[in-house]
């Protein structure tokens, strides 16, 4: 055996180590959705990921089923009390940064469906909404890892960025709480941010958050629509083109979040199946993680990261100036 086939024959023996030894971590509570997702992509690009066809197949069934779990961990009626009071700068807020999200993509030269997926992000509830929206749309595993990363980056520097900034606009507690629920893209980024500047704080970013994810289930139909009417079966050359898959799993979402708000006795057990869920879905950010793999970077590069940037800074921003003019209160 020659010392290069040698070496390689090593490699797949350690990424197959790795990749076990990673996915049995996820189920672990200290390990977050940042971790898993960095631990993965550390995988791919320094040792290779032996078993990527079988996670890059798993990958979204697991994200179903954890969606649907998460429903278990959600009250309807707290979420749709604080939903609909802030209904209309959460749907214009949501529709300005799909609409510059789609002129930014378009100017960058960027993949539509990662540009919507990092759009999606960024409206809505950053890594959630990521893996609500790619199965619906049937998005490649590339497309998802390059969308997650990005909005994971700016995760991490929004935890730093952002407390010290509402220090600085003299923001009270709940408008910090506003503005972390409406700028940061992931729920536990905000809760992070808020627990830095008082109880209030992570209570009123919190409830935010969480209402405001509750438009994954109208956007997911709405882009599934419109990619039904936009893409039939075949397009005007004749190419065969996939369909987008219905979103089954966000209805399974709103009906279990249903069941444990509205069926005496399921609140606790409700929790339990909320937290296995979210370790599902830490699991499948890992293979995610580790889907990303050396080809694929060189294919991506830096766009999607200015995408996310950009359109951060609007969302962000825009958010903050209409807090401290007194629009959103």
């Amino acid at each position: 055996m020659s010392p290069s086939s040698t070496h390689v024959s090593r490699s797949v023996r350690l990424g197959r180590v790795l990749i076990i030894a990673g996915a049995v971590g996820c189920l672990l509570p200290f390990v977050s959705s940042a971790m898993a997702l960095a631990f993965g992509i550390v995988i791919a690009l320094i040792v290779g990921n032996p078993y990527l066809p079988t996670t890059r197949k798993i990958t979204p069934q697991i994200m179903a089923y954890s969606i649907i779990g998460l429903g278990a961990g959600m009250n309807l009626h707290e979420v749709a009390k604080v939903g609909l009071h802030g209904f209309s700068y959460t749907l214009v807020g949501i529709f300005v940064a799909m609409l510059v999200g789609a002129w930014l993509t378009r100017r960058l030269k960027i993949s539509g469906d990662t540009g919507l997926l990092i759009s999606v992000g960024t409206s809505i509830c950053g890594g959630s909404a990521i893996a609500a929206v790619a199965p619906a749309i049937q998005a490649k595993a590339e497309e998802v890892s390059v969308a997650l990363a990005t909005v994971f980056c700016l995760n991490a520097v929004a935890l730093l960025v952002f407390p010290p900034l509402g220090h600085f606009f003299g923001l009270t507690e709940h408008q910090f709480g506003l503005w972390a629920a409406l700028g940061i893209h992931d729920t536990s980024s905000v809760v992070g941010a808020t627990l830095q500047y008082g109880s209030e704080a992570v209570a009123t970013g919190t409830t935010v958050k969480l209402a405001r994810a509750l438009w994954i289930v109208p956007l997911v139909w709405i882009i599934v629509k419109m990619r039904s009417r936009r893409e039939s079966t075949a397009d005007k050359d004749g190419a065969e083109r996939p369909k987008a898959k219905r979103p089954w799993f966000i209805l399974g979402f709103v009906v279990m979040a249903a069941a444990v708000t509205y069926v005496p006795g399921l609140e606790e057990a409700g929790g339990w199946v909320a937290t296995v869920a979210r370790r599902g879905m830490i699991l499948s950010l890992f293979f995610i993680g580790a889907s990303l793999t050396r080809d694929t970077l060189r294919r991506v590069g830096a766009r999607p990261l200015i995408l996310g940037i950009m359109l951060w800074i609007v969302v962000g921003g825009g958010t903050l100036g209409a807090i401290l003019a007194g629009w959103i209160s």
